[in-house]
Protein backbone atom coordinates (compact mmCIF):
# COMPACT_ATOMS: atom_id res chain seq x y z
CA UNK A 1 0.00 0.00 0.00
CA UNK A 2 1.21 3.51 -0.86
CA UNK A 3 0.31 6.46 1.39
CA UNK A 4 1.12 9.89 -0.10
CA UNK A 5 2.30 12.44 2.46
CA UNK A 6 2.19 16.13 1.64
CA UNK A 7 1.71 19.51 3.27
CA UNK A 8 -0.41 22.66 3.11
CA UNK A 9 1.93 25.58 2.65
CA UNK A 10 2.69 28.56 0.48
CA UNK A 11 4.24 27.81 -2.90
CA UNK A 12 5.04 31.31 -4.03
CA UNK A 13 2.37 33.55 -5.53
CA UNK A 14 1.52 31.16 -8.38
CA UNK A 15 1.13 27.56 -7.16
CA UNK A 16 -1.58 25.97 -4.96
CA UNK A 17 -1.08 25.38 -1.24
CA UNK A 18 -1.47 21.61 -1.60
CA UNK A 19 1.22 21.23 -4.27
CA UNK A 20 3.24 18.68 -2.30
CA UNK A 21 0.25 16.43 -1.64
CA UNK A 22 -0.70 16.58 -5.32
CA UNK A 23 2.81 15.61 -6.40
CA UNK A 24 3.07 12.72 -3.93
CA UNK A 25 -0.34 11.40 -4.93
CA UNK A 26 0.48 11.58 -8.65
CA UNK A 27 3.78 9.75 -8.20
CA UNK A 28 2.08 7.02 -6.16
CA UNK A 29 -0.59 6.52 -8.82
CA UNK A 30 1.97 6.36 -11.61
CA UNK A 31 3.75 3.57 -9.79
CA UNK A 32 0.47 1.78 -9.04
CA UNK A 33 -0.80 2.05 -12.63
CA UNK A 34 1.67 -0.68 -13.63
CA UNK A 35 0.75 -2.94 -10.70
CA UNK A 36 -2.96 -3.50 -9.95
CA UNK A 37 -2.06 -5.08 -6.62
CA UNK A 38 -0.81 -1.75 -5.28
CA UNK A 39 -3.33 0.30 -3.32
CA UNK A 40 -3.02 4.08 -3.07
CA UNK A 41 -4.54 5.71 0.01
CA UNK A 42 -5.80 9.30 0.17
CA UNK A 43 -2.99 11.69 1.00
CA UNK A 44 -1.99 12.83 4.45
CA UNK A 45 -2.62 16.43 3.46
CA UNK A 46 -0.99 18.29 6.36
CA UNK A 47 2.69 18.10 7.22
CA UNK A 48 5.50 19.76 9.16
CA UNK A 49 5.85 23.15 7.47
CA UNK A 50 7.07 25.40 10.26
CA UNK A 51 9.68 26.92 7.96
CA UNK A 52 6.85 28.42 5.88
CA UNK A 53 5.11 30.15 8.79
CA UNK A 54 4.40 33.81 8.15
CA UNK A 55 3.07 33.15 4.66
CA UNK A 56 -0.76 33.22 4.45
CA UNK A 57 -2.33 29.83 3.77
CA UNK A 58 0.33 27.74 5.49
CA UNK A 59 -1.13 25.26 7.99
CA UNK A 60 1.42 23.04 9.73
CA UNK A 61 0.76 20.27 12.25
CA UNK A 62 4.43 20.04 13.28
CA UNK A 63 6.80 17.10 13.54
CA UNK A 64 5.39 15.55 16.72
CA UNK A 65 1.81 15.42 15.41
CA UNK A 66 2.89 14.20 11.97
CA UNK A 67 4.94 11.45 13.55
CA UNK A 68 1.97 10.33 15.63
CA UNK A 69 -0.32 10.27 12.59
CA UNK A 70 2.10 8.22 10.48
CA UNK A 71 2.85 5.74 13.26
CA UNK A 72 -0.85 5.18 13.95
CA UNK A 73 -1.59 4.75 10.23
CA UNK A 74 1.15 2.14 10.00
CA UNK A 75 -0.16 0.31 13.02
CA UNK A 76 -3.71 0.42 11.71
CA UNK A 77 -2.77 -0.99 8.31
CA UNK A 78 -0.39 -3.58 9.73
CA UNK A 79 -2.92 -6.41 10.24
CA UNK A 80 -4.13 -6.38 6.63
CA UNK A 81 -1.34 -4.83 4.51
CA UNK A 82 1.79 -6.86 3.81
CA UNK A 83 3.91 -3.76 3.17
CA UNK A 84 3.28 -0.03 3.45
CA UNK A 85 5.25 2.82 1.90
CA UNK A 86 4.93 6.52 2.68
CA UNK A 87 5.41 8.52 -0.55
CA UNK A 88 6.61 11.88 0.70
CA UNK A 89 6.24 15.06 -1.33
CA UNK A 90 7.48 17.68 1.18
CA UNK A 91 11.14 18.06 2.08
CA UNK A 92 10.36 19.37 5.56
CA UNK A 93 8.69 16.04 6.39
CA UNK A 94 11.77 13.92 5.68
CA UNK A 95 13.17 13.51 9.20
CA UNK A 96 9.74 12.73 10.66
CA UNK A 97 8.74 10.27 7.94
CA UNK A 98 12.03 8.46 8.46
CA UNK A 99 11.59 8.42 12.23
CA UNK A 100 8.05 7.03 11.94
CA UNK A 101 9.14 4.29 9.52
CA UNK A 102 12.06 3.22 11.69
CA UNK A 103 9.80 3.04 14.74
CA UNK A 104 7.26 0.92 12.88
CA UNK A 105 10.00 -1.35 11.59
CA UNK A 106 11.26 -1.77 15.16
CA UNK A 107 7.74 -2.93 16.00
CA UNK A 108 8.01 -5.67 13.36
CA UNK A 109 6.11 -3.98 10.52
CA UNK A 110 7.43 -4.08 6.96
CA UNK A 111 7.57 -0.36 6.22
CA UNK A 112 9.54 2.03 4.02
CA UNK A 113 9.37 5.50 2.53
CA UNK A 114 10.14 7.16 -0.78
CA UNK A 115 10.96 10.82 -1.41
CA UNK A 116 9.63 12.59 -4.50
CA UNK A 117 12.88 14.28 -5.42
CA UNK A 118 14.16 15.48 -8.79
CA UNK A 119 17.95 15.43 -9.30
CA UNK A 120 19.17 18.98 -9.91
CA UNK A 121 15.64 20.35 -9.54
CA UNK A 122 15.09 23.66 -7.78
CA UNK A 123 13.96 23.52 -4.19
CA UNK A 124 10.54 25.13 -3.89
CA UNK A 125 7.95 26.59 -6.28
CA UNK A 126 10.48 26.98 -9.07
CA UNK A 127 10.63 25.41 -12.52
CA UNK A 128 10.43 21.84 -11.20
CA UNK A 129 7.18 22.09 -9.23
CA UNK A 130 5.65 24.54 -11.69
CA UNK A 131 6.22 22.10 -14.55
CA UNK A 132 4.70 19.24 -12.55
CA UNK A 133 1.60 21.28 -11.68
CA UNK A 134 1.22 22.33 -15.32
CA UNK A 135 1.10 18.62 -16.14
CA UNK A 136 -1.30 17.76 -13.32
CA UNK A 137 -3.69 20.71 -13.07
CA UNK A 138 -2.76 23.68 -15.28
CA UNK A 139 -5.81 25.69 -14.23
CA UNK A 140 -4.31 25.96 -10.73
CA UNK A 141 -1.07 27.55 -11.97
CA UNK A 142 -1.24 31.35 -12.05
CA UNK A 143 1.44 31.85 -14.65
CA UNK A 144 0.88 35.60 -14.68
CA UNK A 145 2.10 35.75 -11.07
CA UNK A 146 5.09 33.42 -11.47
CA UNK A 147 8.38 35.07 -10.56
CA UNK A 148 11.87 34.06 -9.54
CA UNK A 149 12.84 33.86 -5.90
CA UNK A 150 16.19 33.05 -4.33
CA UNK A 151 18.06 30.92 -6.87
CA UNK A 152 21.08 30.08 -4.69
CA UNK A 153 21.84 26.35 -4.28
CA UNK A 154 19.82 24.66 -1.53
CA UNK A 155 22.98 23.61 0.32
CA UNK A 156 23.89 27.28 0.62
CA UNK A 157 20.42 28.25 1.82
CA UNK A 158 19.85 25.48 4.35
CA UNK A 159 21.45 27.26 7.35
CA UNK A 160 19.17 30.27 6.82
CA UNK A 161 16.08 28.11 6.24
CA UNK A 162 16.69 26.08 9.39
CA UNK A 163 17.40 29.10 11.55
CA UNK A 164 15.00 31.73 10.22
CA UNK A 165 12.61 30.03 7.77
CA UNK A 166 11.81 30.55 4.10
CA UNK A 167 10.81 34.22 4.36
CA UNK A 168 14.31 35.18 5.50
CA UNK A 169 15.78 33.66 2.35
CA UNK A 170 13.05 34.57 -0.13
CA UNK A 171 10.39 37.25 0.48
CA UNK A 172 8.10 35.76 -2.18
CA UNK A 173 8.52 32.20 -0.86
CA UNK A 174 10.13 30.84 -4.04
CA UNK A 175 13.44 28.99 -4.01
CA UNK A 176 14.27 28.79 -7.68
CA UNK A 177 12.88 30.26 -10.88
CA UNK A 178 9.67 29.04 -12.57
CA UNK A 179 10.72 30.52 -15.92
CA UNK A 180 10.73 27.91 -18.67
CA UNK A 181 8.37 25.53 -16.89
CA UNK A 182 6.27 23.37 -19.21
CA UNK A 183 3.67 20.62 -19.13
CA UNK A 184 5.99 18.39 -21.17
CA UNK A 185 8.77 18.70 -18.61
CA UNK A 186 6.30 18.01 -15.81
CA UNK A 187 5.04 14.85 -17.48
CA UNK A 188 8.62 13.65 -17.91
CA UNK A 189 9.49 14.31 -14.27
CA UNK A 190 6.37 12.52 -13.02
CA UNK A 191 7.09 9.53 -15.23
CA UNK A 192 10.68 9.36 -13.95
CA UNK A 193 9.63 9.52 -10.30
CA UNK A 194 6.87 6.95 -10.84
CA UNK A 195 9.31 4.59 -12.54
CA UNK A 196 11.89 5.09 -9.77
CA UNK A 197 9.30 4.27 -7.12
CA UNK A 198 8.12 1.17 -8.99
CA UNK A 199 11.70 -0.07 -9.50
CA UNK A 200 12.59 0.42 -5.84
CA UNK A 201 9.44 -1.32 -4.72
CA UNK A 202 10.42 -4.34 -6.80
CA UNK A 203 13.89 -4.44 -5.21
CA UNK A 204 12.73 -3.58 -1.67
CA UNK A 205 16.18 -2.53 -0.51
CA UNK A 206 16.19 0.01 2.31
CA UNK A 207 18.88 2.37 3.53
CA UNK A 208 19.58 2.95 7.22
CA UNK A 209 16.85 5.62 7.37
CA UNK A 210 14.17 3.25 6.13
CA UNK A 211 14.08 4.77 2.65
CA UNK A 212 13.69 2.66 -0.48
CA UNK A 213 17.11 2.61 -2.10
Amino acid sequence: MLVPVGSLEQHGPHLPLDTDARVATAVAHRAADADPSLLVAPAVAYGASGEHEGFPGTLSIGHEALNAVLVELGRSAGPWVRRLVFVNGHGGNFPTVSEAVLRLRDEGRDMAWFGCGVPDGDAHAGRTETSILLALEPTLVREDLAEAGNTAPLAELLPILRRDGIAAASPNGVLGDPAGASREEGERLLAEMGTALRDRLSRWTLDRRGRLA
